[in-house]
């Protein structure tokens, strides 16, 4: 006996129990799938929807479900028609064959109707329409065949029926879409829900009179029913459900009317409950109905009641977690929802950053292939250029010769080397002058003189062929760095789009908790970014009537709670006193610029061939920038004012200065064949370090004051547009609280022809003065230089000033750390 039980044990012990939980897993799943197409696909569904409302009668005379049923599906699922006729009649039959025959009746009239009423284009406004008429026309019909005639009861019957299949209509119209598969949405509307609800209490109502063991089945769905909104989608869709699937049944049965009260105080109890999960709601419809059937029903009925919401509580407690997870999905306010939406968009955006992502591997693989040149060396192709050149040479003048094998076979090296030397001699005095290497050659050649011509002859077009292919390589490899650039752009940009934004729930209540502990009324806070320099903060604060109570005392406590200065970026003030204000709040700059300018064109005329800008560039930086158009006049002005506009559109979009510059140099090179150029004197400062970068492209010198001391920075650029191919030197600079950067035009620093060195005899004046206000320098250095000039302005001038300060917040900081405890 041990030894078969040993035996069995260890029998059991060898069963997959993972296996057996993988096999159950997959038949249930192939089952819910079969049973999903057999009811969905299949249209087994409307049978049992149609069957259903077939029975319902309302005050047990009215019928008007079937009609508004059928319409609606003839006309969103006209292929499913004849199941739906079917299950109509079989369910009419179970109730009278005068019931079945006036569904038959009503119909056969609508389908008559629909015909008549052609004149109504839109089918879904002719349907309700059509319903009434031909409910109205059925009706009488049946009332002149059974009846001698008809009362003022029964055409008020006759009418009421009609409205509520009228009304039926439009709500079939949006809830029998909701059971077809091949409509998806992604979430569904209030009135969708509504409509919803009303259809499958419509169905309850054909169950009325089903009963097992003196049990109602349709208190027992309507019961689960409502445990399944209330835990979905909380109180305010239970207590809906529970009104609406009251109110039907009732209709249906008069004996039904606590029904009403019973299921819509389960509902809201229910839902408030939700948090308990399937425990509370269920708790909250035990305790409803023990309330309603001790106030309704007394002790006597009040056991049947009770058994039927246990029954009901059973069901929804086996009711699987995938079906209450996916109704929540699709029911607006869940957490589900929300969670479905958020996946919704974030696979939208991360489908949007790929996108971007992918374009921005297309232009860096562009780049790659515009910057490789091929295998050759420089020296490599050089010397094959020299070879093509000799080979065509050879062909116009040894091809034909005597001495050919000679020189080409036997003394191939020695030829070679004198008609090099020979072109090189050509090519940089365009005509042979050596005299030594001339008579070499004529002891060495026959047709030496021939050889030499040719030679002088086609080695221009040598040159002028090698300095255009050389053109093309600079041409190459810029575009090849602007696509690198763009590229560069775009990468940063999808990595921006796949940022998500985190939380800061924690620290939007310590915020908020301490305002209000300050006595500062704030209605809620919104952290959208904590990061060191770029802080961004929303709060809706009460209408302050303008008394600047952001400025003056919520932005000095976030200052001291952040450990940076925080100031009122943006504030949208409510019209009405009783209204709020929305602020935002964002970090302050560590520097600020003032900035002052003056000019004048040549000779005291309306238009100067210079322009200058001063813009913010985003990231935390700002721009100074002059440019000084070729010349003088309206064309002057115009090209330096495309160069200032190319350069303020290309820094905005995010390309680094260096490529900007170069990609401005290649569009003014390219866009016109005039030798019309354009200087460029631009720099950026960052506005939280104070580091500056300097890039001067042709352009005068500029010049930092700090305290006694004058600084020059110079470089020695081409102008814009004069070169394809160069390559910017970019000078880096640290300034300091209370420089001053001077920036000029040629004109300035060259405008006193009488002074030897003007550089010394700028910085002398720029040393001697006496005010640091930019306006005022500006001003200072422009009226000194013409007034030096004796009253002539030979050129375009023009001074741009900027002053590095501190940035100093205008309300000192507040602590705040006591109250954040």
């Amino acid at each position: 006996m041990e030894r078969l039980e040993r035996k069995l044990v260890n029998q059991m012990a060898e069963v997959p129990l993972s296996e057996t939980r993988t096999t159950v897993s997959q038949w249930f799943q192939r089952f819910t799938v079969r049973l999903s197409h057999l009811l969905f696909q299949q249209g087994f569904l409307f049978l049992v929807i149609g069957f259903l409302l077939g029975r319902a009668l309302i005050l047990t005379k009215m019928t008007p479900f079937a009609l508004p049923f059928f319409a609606a599906i003839y006309l969103l699922r006209r292929d499913k028609l004849g199941f739906v006729f079917i299950a109509l009649f079989a369910g009419a039959l179970t109730v009278s064959f005068s019931t079945s025959l006036f569904i038959v009746a009503s119909i056969v009239m609508f389908l008559v109707f629909y015909r008549l009423f052609y004149w109504i284009d839109a089918p879904p406004k002719r349907l309700p329409v059509v319903v009434f008429f031909a409910s109205v026309f059925a009706k009488t019909a049946m009332i002149y065949t059974w009846n001698d005639g008809w009362t003022i009861y029964e055409g008020m019957t006759m009418f009421i029926e009609a409205a509520l299949a009228f009304i039926l209509t439009l709500i079939f119209l949006q809830s029998v879409p909701l059971f077809d598969h091949q409509k998806y949405k992604q979430t569904l509307k209030p009135e969708e829900v509504i409509s919803f609800v009303i259809l499958i209490s419509s169905m309850l109502t054909g169950m009325v009179g089903w009963s097992i063991y003196d049990l109602s089945l349709e208190h027992v769905a309507a019961r689960y029913l409502l445990l399944l909104f209330a835990f979905v989608a909380g109180a305010t869709v239970g207590s809906t459900v529970g009104v609406v699937t009251g109110l039907i049944l009732s209709l249906a049965n008069v004996s039904n009317l606590y029904q009403m009260s019973l299921l819509a105080f389960a509902g809201l109890l229910g839902g408030l409950l939700k948090e308990g999960r399937k425990l509370g709601v269920s708790f909250g419809l035990v305790v409803a109905t023990l309330l309603i059937a001790l106030y309704s029903q007394g002790i006597a009925d009040m056991i049947p009641n009770i058994v039927e919401s246990l029954v009901a509580v059973f069901l929804f407690m086996i009711t699987p977690q995938s079906l209450t997870s996916k109704m929540a999905k699709y029911v607006p306010g869940t957490v589900e929802h929300t969670n479905e939406q958020q996946q919704y968009v974030r696979k939208i955006r991360d489908v949007t950053a790929q996108r971007v992502e992918q374009f921005s591997h297309v232009f860096q693989a562009l780049s790659k292939s515009f910057s490789s040149y091929g295998v050759l060396t420089h020296e490599e192709e050089e010397e094959r250029e020299i070879d093509y050149f000799l080979s065509d040479v050879a062909a116009k003048t040894c091809q034909t010769c005597f001495k050919k094998d000679q020189c080409w076979i036997t003394h191939f090296d020695k030829t070679y080397d004198y008609m090099k030397k020979i072109m090189q001699e050509a090519g940089e005095n365009d005509q042979m002058t050596n005299t030594k290497l001339l008579r070499e050659w004529n002891k060495h050649c026959v047709k030496a003189n021939k050889v030499v011509q040719i030679i002088e002859k086609d080695v221009s077009f040598y040159k002028a062929n090698k300095k255009l292919k050389q053109q093309m390589k600079e041409s190459r490899r810029l575009v090849a760095e602007q696509l690198l650039g763009v590229s560069q752009v775009m990468e940063d940009f999808a990595k921006e789009i796949q940022k998500e934004r985190e939380n800061y729930y924690v620290q939007e209540e310590q915020i908020l908790h301490a305002l209000q502990q300050f006595g500062i009324d704030v209605n809620d806070v919104e952290i959208y970014s904590l990061d060191k320099g770029n802080v961004d903060i929303e709060m809706v604060v009460p209408y302050c009537d303008g008394r600047g109570e952001c400025e003056k005392l919520i932005a000095p406590m976030l200052s001291d709670i952040l450990g940076e200065t925080i100031i009122v970026k943006k504030e949208d003030c409510s019209v009405y006193p009783n209204g709020d204000c929305r602020v935002a709040f964002s970090s302050s700059k560590a520097f600020v610029i003032d900035t002052g300018v003056a000019y004048v064109a040549k000779g005291g005329g309306f238009i100067s061939g210079d322009s200058y800008a001063m813009m913010e560039i985003g990231g935390g930086k700002y721009a100074l920038a002059i440019s000084d158009g070729m010349g003088n006049g309206e064309r002057a002005h115009y090209e330096s004012k495309e160069t200032l506009k190319l350069l303020q559109k290309i820094l905005q979009s995010g390309i680094e200065e260096r490529i900007a510059i170069k990609s401005i140099n290649s569009i003014l090179a390219l866009r016109t064949t005039e030798e019309i150029f354009s200087t460029l004197d631009l720099a950026i400062v960052d506005l939280q370090n104070a580091t500056t970068k300097f890039l001067k492209v042709g352009s005068s010198p500029s010049f930092i004051k700090r305290g006694n001391n004058v600084m020059k920075i110079e470089s020695s650029n081409l102008p814009i547009g004069i070169i394809t191919g160069v390559e910017f030197e970019m000078i880096e600079e640290q300034l300091k609280a209370g420089d001053l950067l001077i920036m000029m035009s040629d004109g300035i620093l060259d405008g006193v022809s009488h002074i030897e060195n003007h550089d010394v005899w700028m910085k002398r004046k720029i040393k001697e003065l006496k005010t640091n206000d930019p306006q005022e320098v500006s001003e200072l250095l422009l009226e000194e230089v013409i007034r030096v000039n004796g009253g002539e302005i030979e050129d375009d001038m023009t001074i741009v000033v900027a002053r590095i300060k501190h940035n100093t917040p205008k309300w000192a900081v507040i602590p705040a750390y006591q109250y954040m405890k």
